[in-house]
């Protein structure tokens, strides 16, 4: 794997980083619809991802043409709140016409092995998404790849990891590796919040956080605001 390009992107406020970054997605989205028909998207789960959602309900686009994955997803039943797929589909997904055969839920309900087996061989489909968001934790991990644990970093490994003890709850989930989450035209991480200051600030020394091995050609792009 070659090193990691970031291009840094520091906001005044949040609302407007939630603004920009919904305005950059519609962006994205018509110039891949105009290209090639149609529009993948990988969604992040957290409370960042939840604010640029709902700006989305709101955007001009041809929603037939999007093709929704998520990057992780947390052992939950199939209705639970604190599932990323449900979240994403009260505050946006709900609310636009994308079909749902388009829409690919992991299902986590299955329990984790399984459900990394089966949402590889959806990813097949697909070689390389059009934008991947992410967000990044307190601890620097991002999607649910975790300090200590498995990354994924080598395109012999799987494409999508079953993961367990998670250092918080729920501590079965499922999680794209970092080197399918690379497969992807462009990478957007966004990141709020005072509680992020470590995480950011070890991540801009290099050090060996895992939001670091996402690496797509282009280098991944971080917005940030409330940060510092």
């Amino acid at each position: 794997m070659f090193p990691q390009i970031c291009i840094w992107h520091e906001y005044p406020d949040v609302a407007l980083l939630y603004q920009r970054a919904a305005e950059g997605i519609e962006r994205v989205a018509a110039e891949a619809i105009a290209r090639q028909g149609a529009f993948s998207i990988v969604l992040a789960g957290g409370g960042t991802p939840r604010a640029v959602y709902q700006h989305l309900r709101h955007i001009h686009t041809e929603w037939r043409a999007w093709h929704v994955y998520f990057g992780d997803e947390r052992c939950l039943p199939v209705d639970d709140p604190e599932r990323n797929s449900v979240m994403a589909g009260e505050c946006w997904l709900g609310h636009v016409p994308i079909p749902d055969a388009q829409i690919h839920r992991i299902p986590v309900q299955l329990g984790a092995e399984a459900a990394a087996l089966r949402y590889s061989t959806v990813l097949e489909e697909i070689e390389n998404f059009d934008l991947v968001l992410l967000g990044l934790g307190q601890d620097g991990h991002t999607a649910s790849l975790f300090p200590g644990q498995e990354w994924g970093r080598e395109e012999t490994q799987a494409a999508v990891l079953a993961v367990h003890d998670a250092p918080k709850p729920p501590l079965d989930r499922v999680s794209l590796s970092a080197w399918r989450l690379s497969h992807a035209a462009r990478v957007w991480f966004l990141v709020t919040g005072q509680d992020k200051r470590e995480a950011v600030q070890a991540w801009r020394t290099h050090e060996n956080i895992p939001a670091a091995s996402i690496v797509p050609h282009r280098g991944v792009e971080i917005w940030l605001a409330g940060v510092f």
